[in-house]
């Protein structure tokens, strides 16, 4: 029996585990994560208003693994031996005939002071801390902003801020506090949400200024203090700064001989495969693949890739070509709690919904829809 070890428990781990059960029924697999638990990440948004809780987002994936046939290690992935057929753990020593990597990325630390800021994809624990420092203020400046990897355009995660901004807009309004707010968006790009599309930009920056969202944008960010974020173009002061920082690898990349980008992801090609090494494949944020620059960090796009990843390995171990290749597609729903902006770009394609309470529904209908197959 093939023995397929796969490297997280995200989007891109799980999807994968699900295509290679397809493919092949009599594979051992085993995922390879601290805990059997999914946590859905599009969900944190609604954390500070109230709309969701952690235990709403924290699934336990025992009955999931169980239901797959997949072995669970608990454990975090060291390091890699045999030009990856041996994956070295926290728990020891796995061999496998096949590897996938989906064990995401890790956010760029680096400016001095940033532990004054909250990242709220860092997990559920950050968007409660979110929750709790409004509660506790009765009003003051929240400063939003996000920042990338500039050796790697597209390893940043900046659609989420939207949505923290617009959803904190929503949710001051509906407390009666909004008056005694201000809210500031700041990043460094002069054109923020790029990758989105133009036309999206427009919409965002249009919104911002309809709703009475402050911008400061193009500056070069210098560090972050306590009360306030300071940037080339002057400081913001602020009582609760949220910052989204650019991605890179994760540190155990570094005790690999897994080929890098420039900013530090694992190379990869269009087939998801890592170039020199036999059936290693990589998916999500952990990944660097050919494709426009606008090639989203997104859970739709790791699902993608993960389906490739899968088909591929599958076909590398009953002796096919392996030759699927993935579509690049940004597709999300930009949430503010009670409405939503649809936006959708391929390679061809660039479209952009005006908000609207359906958006808002449909993302949560989509939430229970993607979430019963693990429940």
């Amino acid at each position: 029996m093939e023995r397929i070890s796969v490297v997280g428990s995200g989007f891109g781990a799980l999807t994968a585990v699900q295509n290679l059960r397809e493919a092949r029924r009599n594979l051992a697999i085993t995922v390879v994560s601290p805990k059997p638990e999914f946590v859905y990440y599009p969900g944190l948004i609604w954390v500070p208003c109230g709309l969701r809780t952690g235990d709403d987002l924290r699934i336990d994936l025992r009955p999931f693994f169980r239901r797959m046939g997949v072995t669970h290690r608990a454990a975090d992935a060291t390091g890699l031996s045999d030009d990856g057929r041996v994956l070295r753990t926290s728990d020891g020593d796995i061999e496998n005939d096949g590897l996938i990597i989906a064990s995401g990325g890790r956010f760029i630390k680096k400016l001095p002071g940033i532990e004054h800021a909250i990242t709220p994809c860092e997990g559920i624990a950050a968007a409660e801390r979110i929750r709790d420092r409004l509660q506790e203020l009765d009003g003051g400046t929240v400063a939003m902003g996000f920042s990338g990897n500039p050796k790697e355009p597209s390893s940043m995660r900046g659609g989420p801020i939207f949505e923290f901004l617009f959803g904190l807009d929503r949710q001051l309004r509906k407390e009666g506090r909004r008056e005694r707010f201000r809210i500031v968006f700041f990043t460094p790009a002069e054109r923020p949400g790029n990758r989105l599309g133009p036309k999206a930009v427009g919409s965002l920056l249009g919104e911002m200024e309809r709703v009475g969202i402050e911008t400061h944008l193009g500056h070069k960010l210098k560090a972050f203090e306590a009360d306030r974020v300071i940037t080339e173009g002057g400081e913001i002061p602020a009582d609760l700064i949220v910052f989204m920082p650019g991605m890179t690898g994760n540190t155990w990349f570094d005790q690999t001989s897994l080929p890098r980008s420039p900013g530090g992801l694992i190379q990869a090609d269009a087939h998801c495969r890592v170039p020199g090494l036999e059936r290693v494949y990589v998916v999500g944020d952990s990944g660097s693949f050919p494709g426009p620059d606008w090639m989203p960090k997104q859970a739709h796009m790791a699902d993608l890739q993960a389906k490739a990843a899968a088909k591929n390995l599958a076909s590398e171990l009953a002796g096919r070509e392996a030759d699927a290749t993935f579509d690049v597609e940004l597709l999300c729903i930009v949430d503010a709690t009670d409405n939503g902006m649809v936006v959708w770009r391929t390679e061809k394609r660039n479209w952009v919904l005006p908000r609207s309470i359906v958006f808002h529904w449909l993302k949560r209908l989509f939430e229970w829809w993607y979430l019963r197959q693990y429940r």
